[in-house]
């Protein structure tokens, strides 16, 4: 009898049959995809989620993948693989409870600066399980290869529920448990899923002294995790959430969504205005609309609501409809930054695009797109094709606002100026000085209009504060070679400068 048949009936003689081989697999694989997903999430309160960054932790799972395979398969051929399994699987459910407390502790400890050291934690603390999984389908198949005559069939077999796990890894995390619970949870379940399963084949081939020090290895991660510190305080569908009180201004409140500070709320004073960029906001409502008329106002991104709250103490009876696709920071809101919801405030889950779309012909007075995935506009938010739809939602002397950031050379908030000029006749952009000629970076706004800006009682208002360019001939000029951005094309993340550290 041949090494290849010794070892398949080894197995099969101490239970490795083919549905517990087929179950190996499917489960192995779909604990990657698990493992691909959270990292995601754990790494975006650090380094936010930029197509960068989401390129950049599929490659390390794709190489995890790969080199488990290779590795797993090979050492498969040196080892009997009733040895090896069990202990893979249960060293590799360590590693997973190891993932949290590095990635947390390394983040913390860099918070503000280089984020490249947070990033090698993630590679590091994701290519190690990951691999060790990869390599449970090698292991298997080698199992069950009973005659040289069933290897198509067998590989074949076991390689398809391979990739039905890793399917319903994805669409299980995506759809249901990052809903449902916390990363935190999904990393600790998943890992002691894993150990439990691993330490069991464990034992039954090898007895219980084979699994102590994995165990133990096990015990350390899940102790380490639930110590690890927390950088959100509520865990959304989309974002890590906090919210810190303002140590100069009791009632003043700032959300913060994943690294970034996103609104600021006076708890006690809807009309109080923090951020600079929606100051401009409201110094071009103002001077386009008399004082405490009321307008009607689609908004694009929810936020802390800084500005359907203000619209709605500064103008009774304007109608404010929010679209924001994250139902965890409206609770937020709700909770803990006192929204209320109304015929005042309509807050609708949806996605933008989407809730555009639906809106009527000629339907309100004011746009206000402030929707970000990390500091970019979400792509599908700034092409040519939403903004001719919003030009259809605006009445005629309707205005749309947009808030931009950009650092260095512009290059998206240039793009994103020729897109919206390509569909309304009159644009400008609101920043201080040195960030119009490049020399500094942050929040760009973007006026438009289809009849004339308010030019004159717009500067009025900035005063010294910002600058309004919104000349025809200027604006060609610093817009300059810039794309348009359409739906077949749009490389925001490419075209935006990163946030300096």
């Amino acid at each position: 009898m041949s090494e290849t048949t010794v070892a398949a009936a080894e197995g099969v003689a101490r239970g490795i049959g083919d549905r517990l081989a087929i179950a190996l697999s499917l489960l192995s694989s779909a604990s990657v995809m698990v493992l691909e997903l959270v990292s995601l999430r754990l790494i975006a309160p650090y380094l936010g989620l930029t197509l960068e960054t989401n390129t950049a932790v599929i490659g390390v799972a794709l190489a995890a993948i790969a080199t488990g395979a290779a590795f797993g398969g090979k050492f498969a051929d040196a080892v009997p693989p009733t040895r090896s399994l069990g202990p893979l699987i249960l060293f590799g459910g360590a590693m997973v409870l190891l993932i949290l407390p590095i990635v947390r502790w390394t983040g913390e400890a860099v918070r503000g600066g280089d984020s490249n050291v947070v990033f090698l934690a993630v590679t590091i603390a994701l290519f190690i399980p990951a691999a060790l999984l990869a390599a449970v389908t090698p292991m298997v198949t080698k199992l069950r290869l009973q005659t040289l005559t069933q290897t198509g069939t067998v590989v074949g077999r076991l390689s398809a529920y391979a990739t039905v796990g890793a399917i319903a890894g994805t669409v299980l995390t995506g759809f249901v448990f990052v809903a449902k619970v916390p990363t935190s949870v999904i990393v600790l379940c998943l890992g002691g899923f894993l150990v439990a399963g691993g330490a069991a084949l464990t034992i039954y081939f090898r007895g219980l002294k084979a699994a102590a020090r994995p165990l133990a290895l096990a015990l350390i991660g899940a102790g380490l995790t639930l110590v690890a510190p927390r950088p959100c305080e509520v865990e959304t569908a989309y974002h890590c959430a906090r919210v810190v009180a303002d140590p100069d201004r009791p009632s003043g409140r700032t959300l913060y969504l994943d690294q970034l500070r996103h609104s600021y709320v006076d708890l006690a004073d809807p009309t109080y205005l923090e951020f600079l960029y929606i100051k401009n906001f409201a110094d071009v409502i103002e001077s386009k609309w008399p004082a405490r008329q009321p307008v009607d106002a689609l908004h694009i991104g929810g936020g802390g609501l800084t500005m359907p709250r203000y619209l709605a103490a500064t103008r009774p009876g304007s109608r404010n409809k929010v679209y924001e696709i994250d139902p965890g920071v409206i609770e937020v809101d709700k909770s803990e930054l006192g929204a209320r919801t109304g015929p005042d405030l309509d807050v609708r889950i949806r996605d933008g695009r989407l809730g555009v779309r639906s809106e009527p012909d000629g339907s309100r007075d004011l746009v206000i797109m402030d929707a970000f995935g990390g500091i970019a506009v979400p792509w599908h938010l700034t092409t040519r094709e939403i903004i001719a739809d919003i030009r259809r939602v605006l009445r005629t002397d309707g205005i749309y606002l947009v808030n931009v950031i950009d650092y260095g050379s512009q290059a998206f908030l240039k793009a994103e100026m020729r897109t919206v000029a390509a569909e309304f006749a009159h644009v400008g952009v609101i920043a201080d000085p040195d960030e119009l000629t490049g020399e500094a970076g942050g929040n760009f706004v973007l006026v438009a209009s289809q009849q004339s800006l308010p030019s004159a009682a717009i500067r009025s208002r900035l005063k010294q504060r910002a600058e309004l360019l919104d000349d025809p001939a200027a604006v060609r000029e610093f817009i300059g070679d810039a794309p348009l951005l359409t739906d077949d094309y749009a490389p925001v993340d490419q075209l935006l400068t990163p946030y300096p550290s």
